[in-house]
C-alpha cells in the first residue's frame, strides 16, 4: 500500500468545503485531547506521592523549658525538646528499639556485657566530631549522686568503658533485661559541659546535640521567659535529615491559652490535651491522633489503715460494683480504656489480661451483695451494710465504711465521687477526701496515711512493675502504694528482670498479673488515652504505643508536609 505523497494531502485539504474543515478541525481537536488524555492518565498510573523536603509546622505546649538537657529534663517541655535536639545510642521506633548513633551492638550470653560500635561521621550540630569519649561523659555524669539526674537509677552497678574511639563496653553487676531502653538516653557533647557545672550551663536553654533538630532562634518574653524555640533539621543526623524544614516549638501558661492558640491557627498542633479540650476540635479541622499511655489507675488499699480491706470478698464487691465503664465515658469522654490489673495493654498487649469482658452492672452490684452477705455484711435499717461479731462474749456493729484519698485534679476528683455513688448503692458508706498535689504526697503518701488512695501509676516499661509491686518498696521513698506483700510475686519479679528471652519473660509477667488479680491489693479502674490534635496536611506521624508523651517524635525525621510525584519504577529502583 503506497502512502499518499505531500502534494496529494494538499490537494486533498484544498477540495475540502467549509463545512468539512469544521468537521475535520472538530476530529483533530478530539484526537489531540484524547491522545494528551490518554497519556496523561497513562503517566499517573505509574506515579505515586513522595515525601518531600519542605513546610513548616508549629506545636504548642504547656509550661517553659528550664532543662533542655537529657540528664535533667523533667517538665513535659523540657522534655519534648530534648527528644528533637538529642539523640541516642538506639532509639524507640514503633514499639521497637533501632540502632541510633550506634551502628551495632552486641550482647554477651549471660547478659552482663553490652558492646557498641559507632557510626562513622557522627557529629554534634556545632560541627564537632562525636566520640566514645562523650558517651562515657554522659553515662559518668547521669551517676553523679551530686547532680541528682532522674535517670541516675538507670545507671546503678553499671560501668563503661571506652574500647577505642568508635566502640564502648557496658558492664553490668547482674543481668538486666531493660538494659536496652537505657541507652536512648540522648548524648552530651564533653567538650560543651566539662567546664562547668550542668545545672548552670547555658546549653540548658541552648542545647547542642545530635538529635533531628537544632536551634536556629530563642525567643524570649520581656520578662526573660522562654517563649519560643525555633528549629530546623540537622543535616548530618543519623538516620537521615529530616524533612519538615521548619518545627516551631511555643510555650504556653495553661491548658486553655494552647486551646485558644490552636482554635486561632497559632500553633499547627498539640498534645496529652484533657478529653474535653479534645472534643472542641472535632469539627476544626484538626486530627485526633490516640493511643492508650502506660498509665495505670486505681484504688490502692492499705489494709493496715482499715481492717475491712483484709476481707477479700469485700475487695472483690467493690471491685464489681464499680461502674468502670461510666468512669472512662464520663469522665474521660471516651478517651481511656477499662482495665482489670497491673499491666497497662499498651505495655504488654499480648500478655495482659486487662480487658476481660465484664457483665452488665446490674449483674455484677447483685454478684457484689451476695460477696458481702458471704463475709457477714447486712444492710441496717438506714440501708447501710453492717457486721454483727463478738468479741469477749460482748456483741459489736461495725460499719463497712472507709475513705477515698486522691488528688484535687478534675478527673480524680471527678473518678473518686462516681465511685462513692456506685458504693453507696451497695450500701458502703465512703468520704472523699481530695488534696493539692503537694500535700497528697507529702501529707498522705510518703507516711501511707490513707484508707484507699485512687492514684495513678506510670508504667513505662515492665521493669517499672518491681518499684510498685515488690515487697521491700512498701515503705517511703518505695512505690508500692498498695504495701503488698507477697514471697511469690517478690521473686517473679526478681526473676523476670534477668530474663533476657521476651518469650519467658512475658510468661512471668503474667504469672505476677495473675497472683496480683488473685490477692487483690488495688482495684483497677482506667488507663487514659494521649490524645494529639495535628493538622491534617501533616504525613509521616505514627504513634505507636507510647512510654511517655515525648515519644511521639521518634519519627520526627520521617515527618512531612510536602509530597513530590515520582514514577513508581524509580522507587523501586531507590528503595532497593
Amino acid at each position: 500500500m503506497k502512502l499518499p505523497n505531500k502534494s496529494e494531502i494538499s490537494s486533498i485539504f484544498a477540495s475540502f468545503s467549509k463545512k468539512e474543515w469544521i468537521v475535520f478541525s472538530a476530529l483533530a481537536a478530539l484526537l489531540v485531547f484524547s491522545s494528551l488524555w490518554m497519556l496523561e492518565s497513562l503517566n499517573r498510573s505509574f506515579m505515586v506521592a513522595v515525601p518531600a523536603s519542605g513546610g513548616e509546622i508549629s506545636e504548642g505546649v504547656v509550661g517553659a523549658p528550664r532543662f533542655v538537657n537529657p540528664l535533667l529534663a523533667a517538665a513535659p517541655a523540657d522534655r519534648d525538646l530534648s527528644s528533637l535536639v538529642y539523640s541516642g545510642l538506639l532509639r524507640k521506633m514503633g514499639g521497637e528499639l533501632i540502632p541510633d548513633l550506634a551502628d551495632s551492638y552486641d550482647i554477651a550470653k549471660d547478659g552482663l556485657s553490652y558492646t557498641f560500635v559507632l557510626k562513622d561521621d557522627l557529629y554534634f550540630h556545632d560541627g564537632e566530631p562525636l566520640t566514645a569519649d562523650d558517651i562515657i561523659f554522659t553515662i559518668e555524669k547521669a551517676k553523679d549522686p551530686v547532680l541528682k539526674s532522674p535517670r541516675v537509677t538507670n545507671w546503678e552497678g553499671v560501668t563503661v568503658e571506652k574500647i577505642d574511639e568508635k566502640t564502648i563496653k557496658f558492664s553490668l553487676k547482674q543481668s538486666f533485661a531493660a538494659f536496652l531502653e537505657n541507652t536512648t538516653l540522648g548524648i552530651l557533647p564533653e567538650h560543651i559541659w566539662r567546664d562547668s557545672p550542668i545545672e548552670l550551663n547555658d546549653a540548658n536553654t541552648n542545647p547542642i546535640g545530635t538529635g533531628p533538630f537544632q536551634v536556629e532562634k530563642v525567643s524570649k518574653a520581656s520578662s526573660g521567659l522562654i517563649t519560643a524555640y525555633e528549629l530546623t533539621p540537622f543535616k548530618k543526623f543519623a538516620l537521615g535529615r529530616p524533612l519538615i524544614k521548619t518545627l516551631t516549638m511555643r510555650f504556653y501558661p495553661s491548658e486553655s491559652s494552647l486551646l485558644s492558640a490552636l482554635e486561632s491557627g497559632d500553633v499547627d498542633q498539640a498534645s496529652s490535651l484533657a478529653p474535653e479540650s479534645a472534643e472542641t476540635l472535632k469539627d476544626k479541622n484538626y486530627r485526633l491522633e490516640r493511643t492508650v499511655l502506660p498509665r495505670v489507675f486505681g484504688l490502692f488499699v492499705n489494709q493496715s489503715q482499715n481492717q475491712i480491706f483484709t476481707d477479700k470478698n469485700v475487695l472483690r464487691a467493690i471491685d464489681l460494683a464499680i461502674d468502670k465503664e461510666r468512669i472512662v465515658r464520663e469522665v474521660l469522654e471516651g478517651y481511656g480504656e477499662v482495665i482489670d490489673g497491673p499491666i497497662p495493654s499498651s505495655l504488654s498487649p499480648d500478655n495482659n489480661l486487662s480487658a476481660t469482658p465484664r457483665a452488665p452492672q446490674t449483674e455484677r452490684e447483685a454478684e457484689a451483695l451476695a460477696l458481702l452477705a458471704k463475709s457477714g455484711w447486712k444492710k441496717g435499717e438506714d440501708g447501710s451494710l453492717e457486721k454483727t461479731t463478738t468479741v469477749n462474749k460482748k456483741k459489736a456493729t461495725t460499719g463497712l465504711s472507709f475513705s477515698i484519698s486522691t488528688g484535687n485534679a478534675q478527673e480524680l476528683a471527678a473518678t473518686a465521687e462516681l465511685i462513692k455513688e456506685d458504693l453507696l448503692r451497695l450500701g458502703m458508706n465512703v468520704e472523699v477526701k481530695t488534696y493539692e498535689t503537694g500535700n497528697l504526697n507529702q501529707g498522705v503518701i510518703r507516711p501511707r496515711k490513707y484508707d484507699a488512695l485512687l492514684f495513678g501509676e506510670i508504667v513505662s516499661r515492665e521493669s517499672d512493675l518491681f518499684a510498685f509491686w515488690h515487697s521491700s518498696q512498701r515503705k517511703d521513698p518505695g512505690l508500692n502504694i498498695a504495701i503488698y506483700t507477697s514471697s511469690k510475686v517478690d521473686k517473679i519479679l526478681e526473676d523476670a528482670l534477668a530474663l533476657l528471652d521476651p518469650g519467658a519473660r512475658a510468661k512471668k509477667y503474667a504469672d505476677f498479673e495473675g497472683e496480683i488479680k488473685k490477692d487483690l491489693p488495688a482495684v483497677f479502674l482506667y488507663s487514659p488515652e494521649f490524645i494529639y490534635a495535628v493538622r491534617d496536611r501533616l504525613g509521616g506521624l505514627a504513634l505507636p504505643h507510647l512510654s511517655a508523651p515525648e515519644d511521639r517524635f521518634e519519627s520526627v525525621y520521617l515527618w512531612y508536609i510536602n509530597t513530590d510525584n515520582v514514577w513508581k519504577i524509580f522507587l523501586k529502583n531507590n528503595n532497593e
